[in-house]
């Protein structure tokens, strides 16, 4: 199989979006990662391996503000900003191979991300940012934040105040995995960091509120996931948006008792 290969991805405001493709001439799809906040798409090693055994070409990048990517950590110029980037990071996709197939996989915030972008196919007139996806799989999507409303208050005022200011997320490294080596490895990544600003809270709260609302016209094919002992974001997004989606277009499946990186439990496999 081939190795893979950097990628660099500029963009109008002449930043970069850094990430690697493993290209296929045989594949029958492209897959292409949204990775999690604070996080870097380097830490899907093992997810790009079974989507390269299942015949799938890969691209994976670091959205703006995380891993190897420009920008300030956990921050976003605008509200809109990761969709924006995501569909430059598609266009250098399909440039790459326009008839293939297209897989989004979106992990937590890159769950919210993707599934807003899928959703701007919904919208009239369509966002300048839209482009076509032919499917969809999520992993712990941030469909509910679950904020206090303290949180809610202090994201407000911030976003007034100081939208651009990054403060701690508040999510325990312990809550991603019940395996203690994902975790000191989570720890121990230099690329990692536990970052966010108002503004990317922000687009946190309208993304879900939009992607839940669009649930009942939902029609991208999609394969949703998430886990049941999740602290990281709440599982009850995800059940809220599989119950209001058409169940033809949505495969839904809930995992009791796994923490938030399904893709790292101790029953992965049962995952893949």
């Amino acid at each position: 199989m081939n190795e893979a290969l950097p990628l660099t991805i500029p963009l109008r405001d002449g930043s970069t979006l850094q990430g690697q493709y493993w290209p296929d001439a045989d594949a029958k799809a492209t897959a292409l990662i949204v990775h999690g906040l604070g996080e870097h798409h380097a830490r899907y090693a093992k997810v790009v391996a079974r989507l390269r055994e299942a015949g799938l070409a890969v691209t994976a990048y670091d959205h703006r503000g995380h891993g190897r990517s420009d920008g300030k950590r956990g921050d976003i110029p605008a509200p809109e900003t990761l969709l924006r980037d995501l569909a430059a990071v598609i266009d250098a996709v399909r440039t790459a191979s326009p008839a293939r197939p297209l897989l989004l996989l979106g992990h937590s915030m890159g769950g919210i991300v993707a599934a807003r972008f899928v959703g701007g196919a919904l919208e009239s007139p369509r966002p300048a940012w839209s482009r076509p996806v032919d499917a969809l799989a999520l992993s712990s999507p941030a469909f509910d934040a679950s904020l206090k409303p303290i949180q809610k208050l202090l994201i407000g005022v911030m976003g007034r105040l100081a939208p651009h200011l990054a403060a701690g997320n508040g999510l325990s490294p312990e809550w991603i995995s019940r395996d203690p080596a994902v975790v000191a490895a989570y720890r121990a990544d230099p690329l990692v960091h536990d970052r966010i600003t108002a503004t990317l809270g922000r687009f946190f709260g309208e993304a879900i509120a939009t992607v839940q609302a669009q649930a009942p016209r939902w029609r991208t094919p999609t394969l949703l996931m998430w886990a049941g002992a999740d602290r990281c974001v709440a599982p009850a997004g995800s059940a809220r948006f599989a119950k209001a989606a058409p169940a033809g277009v949505v495969t839904a499946r809930e995992f009791p008792g796994l923490y938030h990186e399904l893709f790292n439990e101790p029953e992965k496999e049962a995952v893949f």
